[in-house]
């Protein structure tokens, strides 16, 4: 499963990265790419293709949530999903879902996420992703199995 996280924060995007080698080395098929701002997820979305996008709504080029969720979502197929601190993240993730866009139905509040955890225990990266992309979940036990 290729990943797109658009993640501003450089501590959060370092545990993300070393979670992902540490899943790559478990040959766990997570190809994790990593954006710091939303001009930068963009130039990466028009090079690359992925299936999940994940989304900080708070990106230092960007002031208007709904409007880089709305960005994001136009440049292509792929799954959305938020994981933002953001007070407004359920609220932009119910429109996308009223708008029939591909996304998970439950934000994620960056501060539940177990970033250091992701880290020690890969499998818990695995399963995080997956939860938010369940049809990838079944295709890479299925391919396992």
């Amino acid at each position: 499963m290729k990943v797109l996280w658009i993640e501003d924060h450089p501590r959060a995007g370092e545990l993300l990265a070393a979670a992902a080698a540490a899943a790559s080395r478990r040959r766990y098929g997570i190809d994790l790419v990593i954006a710091t701002s939303l001009l930068d997820a963009e130039r990466k979305l028009r090079l690359e293709r992925f299936d999940l996008v994940v989304i900080d709504l708070m990106l230092p080029d960007s002031t208007d949530e709904d409007a880089t969720v709305t960005r994001i979502a136009n440049m292509g197929r792929f799954r959305v999903a938020i994981v933002s601190a953001s007070d407004k993240r359920q609220e932009v993730m119910d429109s996308l879902v009223r708008a029939g866009v591909d996304c998970a139905p439950k934000a994620v509040g960056k501060e539940e996420l177990p970033l250091a955890d992701f880290v020690r225990r890969p499998e818990l990266f695995r399963d995080f992703l997956y939860s938010l992309m369940p049809d990838a979940g079944q295709k890479a036990k299925s391919v396992a199995g």
